[in-house]
């Protein structure tokens, strides 16, 4: 006789040794006892019994039992024990949980972090924490899909954050990548998303490009008359061409006047980890003009770490705000001109106008690094010789620019 529900919800347990067992038909029966009420089902495989749980009353409603032993049954019909079953579905359950997006990613950024340089590790994970992990970081990795990962792309991408979304789908790519190395997945859907996002406008630092403008702006800032330190930093960004952190943070200790030699510490350029650990320093040759600057502000900061000391407090180097506030100070918007831009001038400028100079003498002062088989090679060559005459070339331009001689201003047809 089948059950009802009437009849599962008042039976009570007798106070048998084992429990009652009220049948319900095909196997399932209703375990009774004084701590609950079990739904079982009782089957043979292999020629053994054997006994499957289907659930707790009231959770599992009577109805809710009888469609789980027929789901047994059909899996005994296709000669599968349903037991190892459950067992292999909460095993699977458990694997999905343990191989989440976001745990992951966690695990790939730790066995990374160590060969990455501390901003850029942050950087990366930040991204992920704030952009993909609310979105996806719960789902197995092998469960999202190329249209579950764009549609959490396109949600940055709705922000006007574009180069960020297109940084992500980068980033996830990795994951995805560690996940297949890994056995977490099969396969990275950030790979059938090329294209998918709207294009990155590429805008390059602005930078003045013409002779006769960076004649005026040379002439601006030998007049600037704010801090003597800011016009210093200016100087010196112009006659050395560095990237503007490590104008800024320059300290007395790498300045030796008398070589006339500016040495960067290798764990002080934009490297990787590794390349700033086993890297050499990056030498900059100064022209008698770089050297005139640096003794004209010695006397103001000489006593302290920094060539640019913060105004607040000399323990921190000058804010990278403070060139191009000046900058802008002097009647150049961000358009027209900025920190960084001094590398552009320079490189631009040397090449077409001072013509001698090597491209590999102007990438080695720049810093810039070479990829490829003969990258190794390239950094052991300095041109040290080379960059001393171009330094001294290139100061001695600067001037003849700030003082208007031998520049010819041709019209723009």
């Amino acid at each position: 006789m089948a059950l009802t529900d009437t009849f599962v919800k008042k039976i009570k347990p007798t106070g048998a040794p084992t429990g009652d067992k009220h049948t319900d038909g095909l196997g399932l029966y209703l375990h009774v006892k004084p701590a609950g009420k079990y739904w079982r089902m009782g089957y043979r495989f292999d020629g053994k019994q054997k006994t499957l749980a289907l659930g707790v009353y009231p959770a599992v409603s009577l109805l809710k039992a009888r469609q789980r032993r027929d789901k047994a049954r059909e899996l005994l019909a296709d000669g599968i024990d349903p037991v190892a079953a459950k067992q292999d579905e909460k095993q699977a359950k458990a694997t999905a949980a343990a191989n989440t997006f976001e745990l992951v990613a966690r695990e790939f950024h730790k066995s990374k972090a160590a060969s990455w340089s501390s901003s850029y590790a942050g950087r990366w994970l930040r991204g992920l924490e704030k952009n993909l992990f609310p979105q996806i970081g719960a789902l197995p990795l092998a469960a999202i899909t190329a249209p579950v990962l764009l549609d959490a792309l396109r949600r940055v991408e709705k922000r006007g954050v574009l180069e960020t979304a297109h940084t992500l789908r980068q980033t996830s790519g990795q994951v995805f990548l560690y996940g297949v190395q890994t056995g977490r997945c099969e396969r990275s859907p950030a790979l059938d998303l090329h294209g998918a996002l709207k294009p990155v406008t590429v805008t390059h630092m602005a930078a003045i490009l013409e002779p006769v403008k960076v004649g005026e702006l040379m002439r601006a800032i030998a007049g600037y008359d704010g801090q003597p330190a800011t016009r210093v930093a200016m100087g010196l960004s112009a006659l050395l061409f560095q990237r503007p952190g490590n104008i800024r943070q320059m300290e007395w200790a790498w300045v030796d006047m008398g070589a006339a030699m500016l040495t960067i510490p290798s764990l002080d350029m934009k490297r990787r980890v590794q390349q700033k650990i086993n890297g050499r320093p990056h030498l900059v040759p100064l022209a008698p003009q770089a050297l005139a600057l640096l003794a004209e502000l010695r006397p103001l900061t000489g006593h302290g770490r920094y060539v640019f000391p913060s105004l607040r407090t000399g323990e921190r180097p000058m804010s990278e705000n403070t060139v191009n506030a000046a900058l802008r100070r002097m009647g150049y918007s961000q358009d027209e001109m900025s920190a960084h831009g001094f590398r552009a001038t320079a490189r631009t400028l040397m090449i077409e106008r001072m013509p001698g100079i090597a491209a590999d003498v102007i990438e080695a002062q720049l810093a810039h690094g070479k990829s490829g088989p003969l990258g190794m090679a390239y950094d052991r060559a300095e041109f040290m010789e080379q960059r001393r005459r171009m330094m001294t070339e290139w100061a001695d331009y600067l001037d003849k620019l700030r003082v208007g001689a031998d520049v010819i201003q041709f019209k723009k047809a």
